[in-house]
This record gives C-alpha cells, structure tokens and sequence, in this order.
C-alpha cells in the first residue's frame, strides 16, 4: 500500500526515529518532512534521511498558515510532532510554547479537517496530568499542567479535541512518557547526561533527585503511533508507556555505571520551579489492539549509551558547555 505521510517536526528526536521506522516498515510509503529547524531541528539528521528517495523535506513552520495549505492537501496521515519540548525553557520564555504548540497545531488541524486528511495523530505528552502521588492516569484523567510547556501541550489536545465535536473531524491524540534513544538533543536529561559523561563533566541532578519518570525507548513510542494509523479509533485518546518508573537519580546511577564514571559526577543543583514529583499513565488501552514495548529499560540505556559512544559526530556539534 502506497501512503503519504506529512511528518511535522521531522529532523527533531522522536519524528525523525518515527520517519525511520515508517520507511522502513512501508516499503512503498511517502514522507514529507515539515520542520522549521529551530536550535533542535538537526540537518544532519535531514541528511540521513535524504538518503531514501522516499523522503521530501520542506522547510517550514506550522504556524504558517499559507505555507500548511500548500503542502497539507494529497497526504493521507498527518503526524504532529512539532512542537517546543524543553520545560526549562518554557519557563523562561513561554510565548514561542504557546505560539507553536497551540496556534501551530490550530493552524495544521484546520488544514487537514478543510482537506479531509484521513487519518490525524497529535503527539502529546503524559505531563498534560500534572504530578500523581500513586497510581496511574488513564486516558479520562483531568488535565492538570503544572508547566507553560505542559499546558501549552494541553491545550492543543483540548483544541485537537474540539474539531470531532464542532467539525465532526475526529483525530487521535497520544500522551506519551518520557522518550530516550539515538538522535536525542543533547539538552534533554539522557543525552545530556551520557555525552557529559563522556566528556568527564558533572551531570546536574534536581533537588534530591526523587522525582520519579516512566523512560520508553523511542522505537517503542514510533511503533505504538504507527499502529495507531491503522488500529486506533478517531477521536480516542490513547497513553503510551512502558512502565519503567525510576527516580532521576537512580537513571543518574544506571548512566554513570554504564559510561565508567562514579558518582563524584553527581552535582546536586537547585530544583526547578513547578517541578513534578512524579508521572505514570495507564498504556493498557493501546495494549489492548497488540503493542508492547519491546526494550527494557535496562538494554535501551545500553544501546542509547552505545549510540552516542558512536556518534560523536552528529551530537558533538550540537553541545555547547558553560564554563566550568
């Protein structure tokens, strides 16, 4: 079956692995690749993926409406990664959170619905539920952000939403865990931990390092979106995790055990505003139509950790250290 995805996002962490994945398991699928490659959009990403004549990059911003309008019509599935991610950031400057995460997303939903996209998939996030004492969050859980970031996220779902209620238009929306994986931006807690490692740097650890994340391997979050394209309900919302809850500083432990250092690299640092103790989501309603991740936290950090002992070329030029 030929298929033709319009992959917002795409030289970003989780698109681009999402890309792999698809023209991989579609050997006749079509990409089209719409990233605006801000600081965490990589070319050398694009570069690779180029090597498949199946893959078309645009360069562009889902905020531009006449832009989205040109390139939207002809696909079959859209994917919305697109997104400003980075909690620290949308702390310090929440606009550019609010501008892409909301406006963009309204702008590429009203797209798709005006030109009958069959098949739309918001990527979201589990922080959308705020912090759990115990327990699990189902898909029916409120929203409670505690970020700009998290409510940015939030609010884009609630808008995805609102289009199968007003415009009988209705997509998926999937509320991940944290992701981890080759081609992650070396600002985000793994990558950023391993490559300083690496480099015999301290790795900074928030608070007493308690607070507690679900980790799944992004290959395992690709395929749980990409059996969602075929098997997931329009106008469902599904979570995605896989149950891999740890600490900061256990992961911080597993790190420095894995890349030869000690935990003299530990530096405990002032924790951040809104810090969430801890998420978790109930998968079981994507478990139900037949995924499963298949890495366990324990081998995906040690394939992650192999990954960027290679790599040194594409992660070294996007790492800037602050004098020490």
């Amino acid at each position: 079956m030929s298929r033709r995805y319009l992959v917002t996002g795409g030289a970003g962490f989780i698109a681009s692995n999402f890309i792999r994945l698809v023209l991989e398991r579609e050997p006749e699928a079509l990409v089209t690749n719409f990233d605006a490659l801000t600081y965490a959009g990589v070319p050398a990403t694009i570069e690779e993926l180029d090597a498949s004549e199946r893959h078309t990059f645009v360069k562009g911003d889902i905020r531009d409406a006449s832009l989205v309008e040109e390139i939207a019509p002809g696909h079959d599935v859209i994917v919305n990664f697109a997104a400003e991610s980075h909690v620290d950031r949308s702390i310090d400057g929440p606009s550019v959170f609010l501008q892409t995460n909301v406006v963009g997303t309204g702008v590429l939903i009203d797209a798709a619905r005006r030109h009958d996209i069959g098949r739309y998939i918001q990527v979201s996030t589990d922080e959308v539920y705020g912090s759990l004492a115990e327990g699990f969050a189902t898909e029916q859980y409120p929203l409670e952000p505690s970020s700009p970031y998290s409510a940015s996220k939030a609010g884009a779902d609630l808008l995805v939403q609102s289009y199968g209620v007003t415009y009988d238009y209705p997509a998926i929306i999937t509320r991940c865990t944290n992701n981890y994986g080759p081609y992650h931006f070396p600002e985000k807690l793994i990558p950023l931990f391993v490559t300083n490692l690496f480099e015999g740097h301290k790795v900074p650890v928030y608070g007493d390092g308690l607070n507690e994340r679900d980790w799944i391997y992004v290959e395992d979050h690709c395929a749980a979106i990409h059996l969602l394209v075929d098997e997931g309900s329009p106008g469902e919302v599904y979570n995605i995790g896989a149950n891999a809850q740890t600490t900061n500083l256990d992961l911080t432990r597993k790190l420095i055990e894995l890349t030869g250092r000690d935990e003299s690299s530990i530096e405990y640092v002032e924790d951040r505003p809104g810090h969430d103790r801890r998420y978790a989501v109930d998968s079981s309603k994507i478990r139900a139509l037949g995924w499963a991740p298949a890495h366990t936290l324990e081998q995906g950090l040690i394939d992650t950790v192999h990954w960027y002992r290679e790599r040194e070329d594409w992660w070294r030029p996007l790492k800037v250290h602050e004098t020490d």
